[in-house]
């Protein structure tokens, strides 16, 4: 009704003018009974009134709309009256919607294109990177070494740009079952033990009991190595320094502290290392670093419904503590 009477505000005050105006000739040519003049101005405003209110009535749910933008795309396109105004109203939101629908699935087309061309490439950039590793695998030489080195970089990094473009697809690529955590974490160090060698770090790994979580492997052996690569890169540089995986029961979780003695993260850098592309202080002085492992970590335990966490103290080391619900409780 508000935004009826704002839209109806300039024909009001064109009509009182209009009313002011004509009595105004009248008396200035001389007619001066004023009890008609009032009953005729009376009837008209009457009449007035009643068209506003007809007018209202009919585009009632025209305005209502207006003021309040329906929650919910079909109530949009549902036109419930027959006014001119509400039907060319109902006709532009519906050409609209169809042009915004076409344009979406041309997008939708577009990005799912290009995520299947990376899967794609990925793959096979992976198989040469197999092959380049097989060759050299039994070669003892420090070129060969370092030829080895950068290959698990470079694996790391394609298993990065895969995981992130299967990201928004999540649902389509989760397999749950039970695993035993403890499992998990000593296939995860085994798989990184070049790392963990090349930087003289020891992985200790410490379970109070056998803990058997529901997750899916695959993701969760991607964000165990993430956690892994940032704490070996961030304490390397120092001889007999410790990575220590303690797993142990709380309540109905089982947690998993993935402790560090690095350099550790500023205060000011804790409430943003989760967020996309963001590096701090730290990934400054580390030309490797790209802010996307801490982000992709936290998108993919939400989506399987495990908790994480980060603590850290500057120049003593972080601890990512995960979280899980215990299947054997």
């Amino acid at each position: 009704m508000k935004l009826y009477l704002r839209d109806q505000a300039p024909l009001i005050a064109l009509y009182i003018l209009q009313l002011f105006l004509i009595t105004l000739v009248y008396r200035l040519d001389g007619y001066r009974n004023a009890e008609v003049s009032l009953y005729a101005a009376l009837l008209s405003s009457f009449l007035f009134a009643g068209y506003l209110l007809i007018r209202y009535w009919r585009n009632r749910t025209f305005y209502a709309r207006l003021s309040a933008p329906s929650p919910t795309t079909e109530e949009l396109l549902n036109n419930k009256q027959q006014t001119p105004l509400s039907l060319s109203l109902h006709r532009l939101i519906k050409g609209q919607y169809r042009r915004y629908q076409t344009e979406l699935q041309q997008y939708k087309h577009k990005l799912d294109s290009h995520i299947q061309f990376i899967n794609q490439w990925v793959h096979q950039m992976k198989t040469p990177v197999s092959v380049i590793h097989l060759i050299i695998q039994h070669q003892d030489k420090p070129e060969f070494t370092a030829i080895g080195d950068e290959l698990d970089r470079l694996r790391k990094g394609l298993d990065m740009v895969l995981y992130t473009a299967r990201l928004d697809t999540f649902e389509k690529d989760f397999f749950v079952e039970e695993l035993d955590l403890e499992q998990v974490v000593r296939s995860v160090t085994s798989s990184q033990r070049r790392l963990f060698i090349r930087s003289r770090i020891f992985p200790v790994i410490e379970f109070e009991r056998t803990l058997r979580i529901t997750s899916d492997e695959k993701w969760l052996s991607f964000v165990m190595t993430q956690l892994v690569t940032n704490a070996v890169r961030y304490s390397a540089g120092e001889e007999h320094r410790q990575i220590r995986f303690r797993g142990y029961q709380s309540g109905s979780e089982a947690v998993l502290d993935i402790q560090d003695e690095g350099i550790g993260i500023p205060q000011g850098d804790l409430p943003r290392v989760f967020d996309p592309y963001f590096t701090g202080e730290n990934g400054r002085l580390y030309q490797e670093s790209t802010g996307m492992g801490l982000y992709l970590v936290k998108q993919i335990c939400s989506r399987m419904g495990h908790g994480v966490e980060i603590e850290s103290e500057e120049g003593r080391g972080t601890t990512v503590r995960m979280r899980f619900k215990l299947t054997n409780v």
